[in-house]
């Protein structure tokens, strides 16, 4: 069956051939993988046999990859990180190989659709947002570059939470991704290593996944772990009949791998993400120990054979362990150790917001860990010692340098454990960076400028546009070849398009096919009918004050009252989606009001035709899929000076969409690439906002000059979007009138004025679509491909290796990776 998301199939000579042979494979997996027959066999089981016959294609790869890195003892870097929000494997893996018009003739000949195999892969939940999802598409990039790589991080059993929206309230569920199990993994049992956490010790098994590079035969390895009970099951417990305390260890062990990111506002949620962070990063660095004693290479070898690198604070535990595998098990001098670790790691800054700097409790990390915090004292000793001797007589200086926060309750300062143990610290967008070095670590950066620098995030092509966005990836292989999925720079082929009418139609055309596939998802799965035809204002992302999800809200509720009293405003439709942290109420209560505002603009007829607003349950890397081809304006609309990078706005632009936003993160750089008349630009910059907070900001008197405001906000509190409850927005209402930590009311008006300039250039088709080309042929430079060679170059000082297609299957000797 052809896909509807895919242009027409036209298959010959050794594409055929490809196609039956995958159609073969399936079939013989049905029998001897899923021992069904066809008539017995569910949906699911062809999916299994389509994806273990796509991982006998990648097997080859895999091996062959590993194979050369052992013997050719290559430099290798590894990557840890406490997220991988992966996405689903299958239909990437297809394009990567080149075969996914082969896939779907397979499945036609089986009387399947190969559209609906995709749609029944469960999305591995092993990450929150941008920092998982950035792993990802770095793991991509890396295999595609043909580097040496191994990505590190936790199987979680369960992973994201799943979110429904019910009454308008975020409801949280549990999200068990491996329930029907995960044929892309392997299990590698003879790869386990034991971690003592608090006198009990735990083994971490390996779980692998082949991660294909596109268009080349390098194959790298995902490295997950999961926790076991040295001993699963305690005989003598049983047999003397206390049955429940002889599996008290197995379930003990397992808790650290159950969950993404444990609640930690209880003591034992803390207990268990620091317990989770250790677990990981030690049977990472063991692993590495062993690879290194496979290759025949000396421990003191470490620094030459591993660039690891520390995903934000998660993995920063890494400096103690690293540490202390050398001192303590390999016998190594503290100097020597020293040297190999600092030449070792490298770190990755992802947030300015004090709250994600992670900060443990004295007590609980001597609880847990005493030998890594014996070895934190004697570094934290040795660095401010050099630092006294640098700065002699500044006390104020040595206490903010300090790993440990002196206060009633003494706390570990994960981020300068980071910086101290690192030979290069990174922001990931030029704001960013420079705000690291300016405010997060300013006496950092004095002691060591060379230490600091940038690596602008990126996202990778294939899964974003050639995955996500059919439409616009044939409109584009027509328009200026297909090199763009491996050099994305090839996209800046589209502009001389730009002043050519008829090909700006073609481009608005492909651009309504994806809307139309989203319209049709939002009317499936929500009820909700939307006009494909309409504008389609985008913000998804995870929900957080500093996001100012609610400012948009805001502007919406003015836009419903100036629709009402008679204004005509050209049709827009407002997508929402993003999960809140489940222990952030003020999060959560955003959530309320965008569905409150949805349910009250979507049954009032004077809306019909004019105005929507929708919340998408859920959001995922599927989802996303659907969205960020769909968006015609990407809002990015975070308070200047406070988000990172971003990503979202990445893809969204790369898809043709137009960005509305601050000057805040990767936005500047997309702003200054695509042209200042191709973004709309508002409010307050970093640097203004620090010259307002430094005089004093309070929100009322920009509230009491603002009528338009002042309506909107007693509207909301009126209780007009919330069945009549006047309390229930109060906290919020509060919040933006009185302290406004995210500054929305200083920002609001300008917001105001940049929405108004978006309704007039949308009303201009032509000018619209040229804008929507600009950015996505611009905006090259956001490739994760991009990203990952400048790591790679100024760093890791890793260089490609090219893999030759084997014609036997190797051997792979003990040590390889």
């Amino acid at each position: 069956m052809a896909s509807s998301n895919a242009p027409p199939i036209d298959l010959s000579g050794p594409q055929l051939r490809d196609a039956r042979a995958l159609a073969e494979s399936m079939h013989r997996h049905l029998f001897y993988s899923q021992a069904k027959s066809p008539s017995l066999a569910s949906p699911h089981d062809h999916y299994c046999c389509l994806a273990l016959a796509v991982r006998d294609l990648l097997l080859q790869n895999w091996v062959d990859t590993a194979e050369a890195y052992t013997k050719q003892h290559v430099r290798t870097a590894t990557y840890l990180s406490a997220e991988y929000l992966l996405g689903p494997h299958l239909e990437n893996n297809l394009v990567n190989l080149g075969m996914r018009q082969a896939a779907e003739v397979a499945c036609a000949e089986l009387g399947l659709s190969l559209e609906d195999l995709i749609a029944l892969e469960p999305e591995p939940g092993l990450g929150n947002g941008g920092l998982g999802r950035l792993a990802a598409c770095f793991q991509e990039s890396m295999a595609s570059l043909e580097l040496p790589a191994i990505g590190y991080g936790i199987r979680y059993e369960f992973g994201i939470f799943r979110q429904q929206i019910q009454n308008g309230h975020q409801v949280e569920s549990t999200d068990p991704w491996l329930a029907q199990g995960n044929p892309w993994e392997v299990m590698r049992p003879e790869w386990a290593y034991p971690v003592t956490i608090g006198g009990h010790t735990v083994l971490g098994v390996a779980y692998d996944t082949p991660i294909l590079g596109y268009g080349v035969h390098t194959a790298n390895t995902l490295r997950l772990w999961s926790a076991q009970a040295p001993e699963s099951f305690d005989f003598a417990s049983f047999n003397a009949g206390h049955y429940t305390q002889a599996v008290l260890q197995k379930i003990h062990s397992e808790t650290l791998s159950k969950v993404l990111y444990p609640n930690d506002e209880t003591g034992q949620g803390k207990q268990l993400r620091l317990s989770q962070q250790i677990f990981f990063v030690s049977c990472s660095l063991q692993d590495m120990f062993r690879i290194l004693k496979g290759q025949g290479m000396a421990v003191t070898q470490f620094h030459e054979k591993f660039a690891v690198q520390l995903n934000d604070t998660h993995p920063a535990i890494a400096v103690a362990e690293l540490m202390r595998l050398l001192i303590d098990d390999h016998g190594v001098d503290w100097d020597t150790a020293w040297s190999i670790t600092t030449s070792s790691i490298s770190y990755t800054n992802h947030t300015l917001l004090p709250e994600a700097l992670e900060t443990w409790g004295l007590d609980l990390f001597a609880h847990l860990l005493p030998r890594h915090l014996e070895i934190i004292y004697e570094i934290n000793a040795r660095f401010l010692r050099m630092v006294r001797i640098r700065y002699p007589g500044q006390p104020a200086l040595l206490e903010r340098l300090s790993l440990i926060e002196e206060g009633p309750y003494r706390k570990l300062r994960m981020a300068n454990l980071a910086v101290v143990g690192s030979h290069h610290v990174n922001g990931v967008a030029e704001l960013h960076s420079t705000l690291v070095r300016q405010q997060l670590f300013p006496e950092f950066a004095e002691l060591w400028p060379d230490k600091f620098t940038n690596v602008t995030n990126g996202v990778t092509p294939r899964r974003w546009i050639a995955v996500a966005n059919p439409f616009l990836s044939a409109l584009m292989d027509e328009a200026i070849g297909t090199g763009w999925r491996r050099d994305l720079g090839e996209l800046k082929g589209l502009e001389p398009h730009a002043g050519d009418p008829a090909f700006l139609e073609r481009w608005r055309t492909v651009r309504d096919q994806s809307k139309q596939r989203l319209a049709n998802a939002i009317h499936q799965d929500l009820g909700v009918l939307v006009d494909p035809s309409s504008l389609f204002d985008v913000q998804v992302k995870r929900i957080h004050e500093y996001k100012r999800q609610h400012l948009a809200a805001l502007q919406i509720v003015e836009r419903y009252l100036r629709i009402r009293n008679g204004e005509d405003l050209p049709p827009r439709t407002f997508i929402f989606g993003g999960k809140a942290a489940p222990g952030y109420a003020m999060a959560k209560l955003i959530i309320r009001l965008i569905s409150g505002i949805a349910e009250i603009v979507n049954m009032d007829p004077a809306m019909d035709g004019r105005m929507r607003v929708v919340f998408l349950p859920n959001f995922s890397v599927s989802l996303g899929q659907k969205v960020y081809p769909a968006v015609d304006l990407s809002e990015q609309i975070s308070t200047a000076g406070l988000e990172a990078s971003g990503t979202g706005n990445m893809k969204m632009a790369l898809n043709g969409a137009v960005t509305i936003g601050t000057l805040d993160g990767a936005n500047i750089e997309i702003r200054d690439l695509v042209g200042h008349d191709n973004f709309f630009l508002f409010g307050h910059t970093a640097e203004q906002l620090e010259v307002i907070n430094r005089g004093g900001y309070h929100p009322m008197p920009w509230l009491q000059n603002d009528p338009i405001a002042r309506e909107a906000i007693d509207l909301i509190g009126s209780g007009h979007f919330s069945e009549g409850d006047r309390d229930l927005f109060d906290p919020l209402l509060a919040n933006l009138c009185s302290s406004d930590p995210f500054r929305v009311m200083a920002d609001l008006g300008d917001y105001r004025r940049a929405q108004n300039s978006v309704d007039d250039a949308w009303l201009d088709t032509t000018s619209w679509n040229r804008m929507s080309l600009l950015n996505t042929a611009r905006c090259g430079f956001f490739s994760s491909d991009r990203s990952i060679h400048e790591y790679a170059e100024r760093i890791w000082k890793v260089k490609p290796v090219p893999i030759d297609a084997g014609n036997l299957i190797p051997s792979t000797p003990s040590g390889a990776s």
